[in-house]
Formats: C-alpha cells, structure tokens, sequence
C-alpha cells in the first residue's frame, strides 16, 4: 500500500517541518518531533496521562535508578535478543502495545503499524478501540510479503463489553481470526482523569469500528479516551475469566494491568498464560508504582509465578538499558504505546524504523542506521555484549544493582 511517510491524519500542517527521518536518534527526537507536528488534539491525547502525571514521569526516570554490572573477558562477538513469547519466536523481545485510534496520528494508523511489526519480527497487540476493523488489521498483516518468513503473533486487547453478547461475538471473530491471545485489561475500572486530553474539544467525528463507540465531547470535557471507553464494563472480577474459556477454548490469556504481587498470585492460580505489568502508562491512575517497581516487587515477593506464566512489561521503556533491565528482573519481552504512535507521525517508514535495522520487502533490503527502537535494538545488543551476555535466557538479576529503589518496594512482611 503505497503513501507518503510524511503525510498526517490531525498532523497540523505549516507550523512545523519534520526533519529528515534519518535525523531521528532516538525514541526522544520521535517524540520531540511529535510534540510540534501533531496537532494539539492529537498531541494531548497520545502524551496526556492521569492528573498530575507523577506515574507517567515515574515510568520512565526510574529506570536511571536501577544500575547495571557488567561482566567482561567473554566472548561477544555473536549475540542473539531473539526470545519467545506465549510459544511464539521472537526476534527481538519486543511487542507493540495496544494503542486506541491511531490512525489520530496517521492515516493508515494500524495497518502500518502491524505491516512494521512483522517486518521486525515482533508481536502485535492490536487494541480493541482500533481505528480499522479487526479482520482488516489481521489481513493487512497476513499479506504483506516479508523475506526472511518469521512468525508474527497477533494479540487482541480485551475488554468487556456492558453488551455481553457484543464481547461473544468479539471473541468468536478474534479465535476465527486466529489470534493467538487476548489480553484481558484490568486496570481500567475507571478511565483517567487526563486533563490535557479534556481541555481540548472533539472537532470531528472519530469512531471504533471494534468497540463500535464514537467519541464525542460532553459538560465533562473532550476527552477522547474517556468517551472512547464508555463501553467498558467495570462490574468484571476474577469469575468471569471461565466465561472467557467457554466462549473463546484455546485462545491463551493474558491479564493486562497486574500492579501488585497479591494480584500476580491470583492470576497464576487462575490458570492465565501471561501477565502484563502496566499501569497504562500512567494513563489510568496517578501515583501508582513505576511498572518497573512492580516487576522487582514479584522477584521479591512472588518469584514462583516466573516458572508458571509470561511476564510482560511496558510503560516508560526509552533505552536499550531499560529493555536489558526488565528482561533482567524476569519479563519476557516489552511493549511499546507511546513510542509506535511518535513513529508513526512518519508512516510506515517511521514505525519500522523505530522498530528494526533492516528489513526487505519486495526484493528490495532497506537499512535503517539508526533511530527510535531501532537504536532500542542496537542498544540493547550493545548493552548485551558490554555486560558479557550473548542470549537472553543467560540473563538474570545478579546483572543489576536495586539499592537505590529497593527501600520502595513492598517485602512479604509488610504484605
């Protein structure tokens, strides 16, 4: 599908020019980027999060404070970030998070993100207040033609519908699809209070085929992601993941939003494949732990639920560092929200750029040298060979030094 990578759905036009996408060195020069070419509304529903955004910074300033210790004298001339997740290769321990109507930020909006993710080797959790029908996202992805042929896992964000037969009916459609999971999000009782997203009213009309909800401004404010998750059923509880089974056997489930170790035992015996450790990236509920404060507090607490389930991870990951650490503290792979949609501001090219170095499509090799996730892939291979690791599974938690945030971490004790 052709375009222009430049081009822009609610991207304000005239008051910025991008800068070349070979100049972007990093998740932070997308962003910066972003942050003057989206246009305000775009802006402040992607960058907002809830109230103060203490979470939101927390996510991120918190890695800086877990030190790496590297090993030396060994032999690193070869090292390999493939990984697996829910029984799927990987070639990178990487997943796009699931980010609601993207096409705010591009046209093309998830069909060029899921086009990216399986140029990369990635996974793909498609959010289910997407900008496009489900079965086209799955399609789009299916055909597109990538060299060498790897495995692209599809996810599907779930949330109940007050519609209970609306959420049967997604379900069937996501298994005849042939998602391979459902991640279950369970952090959002109530939607956030995002200020900057509410100070800017809903100018034209903007729907989810998925959720089937079009978002409009009200007495509250314009807040796109609270008008977007009026569907949600807040009366959920740990009961109706049978319900889950017995409409959609097979399918593996992840619950997405776990923030506490009492909540990871609960999920293990319940029987789910995976958790995902996020905090919606401090979109939800302000002050709530950095996520990763969350996945140290289970290897301290909790470490029994490692050997029984996926660990995922997102919220604040901007290094190569940040991707090494987490995968040291037990997750399997990160994700990425914010980062794919500051990508995305440049297209297609934009988003597989952020997300691997080289690619081929249609006979023809492309090399991205550096930027965005691509620079999170070399860093983190980077971060491998200085710290004497050529695999992930070498990797463990005698490689960082916690010390300095291990005085905010609940102990069983005080549990």
């Amino acid at each position: 599908m052709a375009h222009d990578a430049n081009s822009g759905s609610l991207v304000a036009t005239g008051t910025c020019t991008k800068p070349d996408l070979s100049q972007m060195l990093s998740v932070h020069d997308f962003e910066a980027v972003a942050s003057k070419s989206f246009n305000p509304k775009a802006w402040a529903f992607v960058s907002s999060a809830a109230t103060d955004l203490y979470t939101k910074k927390r996510n991120t300033s918190t890695y800086s404070k877990i030190h790496l210790r590297p090993r030396v004298l060994r032999n690193v001339s070869n090292v390999d970030p493939g990984t697996t997740l829910l029984g799927h290769r990987l070639r990178v321990p990487m997943f796009a998070s699931p980010t609601a109507m993207a096409a705010v930020v591009h046209p093309e909006g998830e069909m060029a993100i899921g086009r990216a993710v399986k140029a990369s080797g990635m996974a793909y959790c498609i959010s289910m207040s997407a900008s496009f029908p489900l079965q086209d996202i799955v399609q789009e992805i299916r055909d597109y033609s990538i060299q060498p042929t790897h495995d692209t896992p599809l996810f599907l964000q779930f949330y109940f519908n007050k519609n209970r037969s609306l959420s049967e009916a997604l379900l069937k459609h996501a298994k005849q699809l042939g998602v391979a999971a459902i991640f279950l999000t369970v952090d959002a009782g109530s939607t956030g209070k995002r200020e900057a997203d509410e100070r800017i009213q809903i100018s034209e009309r903007i729907a989810s085929p998925s959720s089937g909800v079009a978002a409009t401004s009200d007495a509250k404010g314009g807040g796109l992601g609270r008008s977007l998750g009026s569907f949600i059923d807040n009366s959920v509880t740990w009961e109706d993941l049978k319900w889950i089974r017995y409409h959609a056997p097979g399918l593996k489930i992840v619950l997405k939003g776990i923030q506490t170790p009492e909540d990871a035992v609960m999920a293990m015996e319940a029987g789910v494949d995976g958790i995902l450790i996020s905090n919606h990236g401090g979109r939800t509920l302000d002050t709530v732990p950095a996520s990763i404060l969350v996945l140290l507090e289970l290897q301290k607490n909790c470490p029994q639920i490692f050997a029984k389930l996926d660990v995922m991870i997102d919220g604040g990951i901007t290094r190569g560092t940040d991707i090494f650490k987490a995968l040291c503290l037990g997750a399997k792979a990160v994700g990425f929200g914010r980062s794919t949609l500051y990508g995305l501001n440049y297209g297609y090219e934009g988003v597989v750029k952020l997300y691997d170095s080289e690619y081929e499509h249609h006979g023809k090799r492309y090399v991205a040298i550096i930027n965005g996730l691509t620079v999170l892939r070399d860093e983190l291979e980077a971060t491998m060979k200085v710290c004497g690791v050529t695999s992930l599974d070498q990797l463990h938690a005698g490689y960082l030094n916690t010390l300095e945030v291990d005085k905010l971490i609940y102990t069983k004790s005080q549990l």
